[in-house]
C-alpha cells in the first residue's frame, strides 16, 4: 500500500507540473469570444482543471478502497451494500446536502462452484465463467459432445446436427454492440434446436486465457438450460479441432442459482441550487459490478469521479443556479432495477420535469476526447460553447448518441435529455467483466481529466441561464 501511495504521490506530482505549462500554452491559443455565454466561466473552469489535475490523492485513495475491500459487489451481496454505505458516510463527510440511502429491490443470482472439463485428442480444465442468471447443471453436471458454430446462421444450418450436445458459439468480436448478442441470446437459439447446454466464446477483442462473464437472456417458448463464457483461445482450439473431424465432449457443472429479491439501494448526494433548487442535474454510475474482478473500471471508477467532481465544486465554493445530484444505481449489471427506481422516484415526487439533464458514467475512466448527448438538437447546439472550456484537456468533441448511459436510459425513455463522457475505450473490452477489472489498469491522468471534464460540463449545464429545452 506504501508503494501504491508513494507511486501516485510521484505521478501526481509529475501531472501536476506538467499539466500546468500544457494549460498555460493551450490557453494561450485558445480564444473564446467575450460574446459567447461561457465566457464568464473560463476561469472557473481553469480552477476545475487546475485542482482537478493537481490533487487527486483523494479520489485514487477512495477509489482504492472501494474496490479493495469490495470487489466482488453483486447484487444481493453483502459487499454490494457495505460499499454503499462506504459512499454514503464519506458524502456526509464531504458535507453534500440531502445524503440518503433509497430502497430498491434487486435480484440476487449466485453462480456457485463451476467448473468445465474438456476430452479430446488430450484432456484438460478450460478457464469459464457462468452467465449471469443461467441456471445450474445438475450436481453431476453434464457431460456431451460439442457443436462450434460461428453464428446464429451457421446453427439454422446446422439443427440437426445440435440435439443433445453441447453449442459452442466461437464469433469473432466485431464491435461490444453486434457481439453482445450472442451472449444475450445464445443459450435460447442454442436450446431451439436441442442443445442441453450452451459456451460462449467471450466478448472481448483480445484475451489472456480471461473469460468474461456478463448477463444473459432466456425466452419463455424454449427450455433453459446452462450457459457459461470460455476464453478466445478455447473457443478457437475446439472450432479447428471440429474442422480436422476430431471427437471432443465437455463436461460442465454450475452451481448457479436463483434467491429471492433482496433489499439494495441507490446512494445520493446533493449541492442544492443557489436561485432554481427544484431543477436537478443528476450524475453518477452503478456502484454494483459482477461477482469477479474488483469493478474498478465498470463502474467504481465511473461512480467515484462524478462523486469527486461534485466535491470539487464543493471545495471551490461553487454553487450553481440548480441542484446537482450525484448518485449511486444499485444493480445496473443484471436488472437496471436502480436506474428504474429512480426514474419512478422522480415520476412520483413530481420533479422529473424538472431534470436539465442526466448524465452517467459507465465506459470507463480511460483518457477522454469528448460528450456523446441524447436528446433535442437545440439543446445540443446550446451544449457545444462549453467544449472551449474542456479543450485545454483534450476534450473537444459532442456527437449526437450517449454511451454508457443505462441507469439513466429510463429517465431518455421518458423525454429527459441524456449524456455520456467518451473515454479512449480500445482496451476497455480487453478486462470487462472479467477478473482483470482492477486498480493498476487504471491511470490517474486519464482519471484527473475525467473528473474535470465532467465538472466542467456539469457545473455549467446547472448554472446556464435558459433550461435545455426536451
Amino acid at each position: 500500500m506504501k508503494q501504491l501511495l508513494l507511486l501516485t504521490s510521484l505521478s501526481l506530482l509529475f501531472l501536476a507540473c506538467g499539466s500546468t505549462q500544457s494549460l498555460e500554452e493551450q490557453n494561450s491559443n485558445t480564444s473564446i469570444d467575450a460574446d459567447s455565454w461561457v465566457y464568464e466561466y473560463q476561469e472557473i473552469a481553469e480552477q476545475i482543471i487546475e485542482f482537478a489535475l493537481s490533487d487527486q490523492t483523494l479520489f485514487w485513495e477512495r477509489l482504492a478502497y472501494m474496490t479493495d475491500y469490495y470487489p466482488h459487489r453483486l447484487s444481493g451481496s453483502q459487499m454490494l451494500e457495505d460499499a454503499i454505505d462506504f459512499m454514503y458516510e464519506l458524502m456526509k463527510e464531504d458535507a453534500f446536502e440531502n445524503v440518503y440511502k433509497k430502497e430498491v429491490r434487486v435480484p440476487h443470482w449466485e453462480r456457485g462452484e463451476e467448473s468445465l472439463m474438456f476430452y479430446g485428442p488430450w484432456e484438460r480444465e478450460f478457464r469459464m465463467l457462468g452467465l449471469g442468471g443461467s441456471i445450474g447443471t445438475p450436481p453431476e453436471g453434464i457431460r456431451a459432445e460439442v457443436l462450434v458454430v460461428s453464428s446464429f446462421e451457421e446453427l439454422e444450418e446446422r439443427a440437426d446436427e445440435a440435439e443433445g450436445k453441447i453449442v459452442v458459439w466461437n464469433v469473432p468480436y466485431t464491435t461490444y454492440g453486434a457481439t453482445v448478442q450472442y451472449r444475450v441470446r445464445g443459450a435460447v437459439e442454442a436450446a431451439r434446436v436441442g442443445a442441453v447446454a450452451s459456451l460462449l466464446r467471450s466478448v472481448a477483442p483480445f484475451s489472456m486465457q480471461t473469460p468474461h462473464t456478463g448477463g444473459m437472456r432466456y425466452a419463455e417458448d424454449v427450455p433453459q438450460i446452462p450457459f457459461a463464457a470460455i476464453t478466445l483461445e478455447d473457443a478457437e482450439l475446439m472450432h479447428r479441432f471440429q474442422k480436422r473431424g476430431e471427437p471432443m465432449e465437455v463436461h460442465l457443472t454450475m452451481g448457479a442459482k436463483w434467491h429471492p429479491d433482496a433489499l439494495s439501494h441507490n446512494v445520493m448526494g446533493e449541492i442544492v441550487g443557489r436561485e432554481k433548487p427544484e431543477e436537478i442535474v443528476v450524475i453518477g454510475g452503478h456502484i454494483d459490478s459482477w461477482d469477479i474482478g474488483h469493478g474498478v473500471m465498470d463502474d467504481a471508477g465511473g461512480v467515484v469521479a462524478t462523486w469527486e467532481a461534485l466535491r470539487i465544486m464543493k471545495e471551490l465554493g461553487l454553487q450553481p443556479r440548480r441542484t446537482i445530484r450525484v448518485v449511486g444505481w444499485t444493480n445496473e449489471e443484471n436488472g437496471v432495477r436502480g436506474g428504474l427506481a429512480y426514474r419512478d422516484m422522480v415520476m412520483e415526487d413530481g420533479s422529473f420535469e424538472n431534470h436539465q439533464l442526466a448524465y452517467e458514467i459507465d465506459f470507463g475512466v480511460f483518457e477522454p476526447y469528448g460528450f456523446g448527448f441524447t436528446g433535442s438538437d437545440e439543446a445540443f447546439e446550446m451544449l457545444k460553447p462549453i467544449l472551449k472550456l474542456t479543450a485545454p484537456i483534450g476534450v473537444t468533441e459532442l456527437r449526437k448518441g450517449s454511451s454508457g448511459t443505462v441507469d439513466i436510459g429510463p429517465l431518455s425513455r421518458e423525454g429527459a435529455p441524456i449524456m455520456g463522457i467518451d473515454v479512449d475505450v480500445e482496451k476497455y473490452f480487453w478486462y470487462h467483466h472479467t477478473d482483470a477489472d482492477t486498480l493498476d489498469k487504471q491511470n490517474p491522468e486519464d482519471i484527473a481529466k475525467v473528473v474535470a471534464a465532467t465538472a466542467i460540463m456539469i457545473y455549467l449545464v446547472a448554472d446556464m441561464e435558459e433550461r435545455l429545452p426536451w
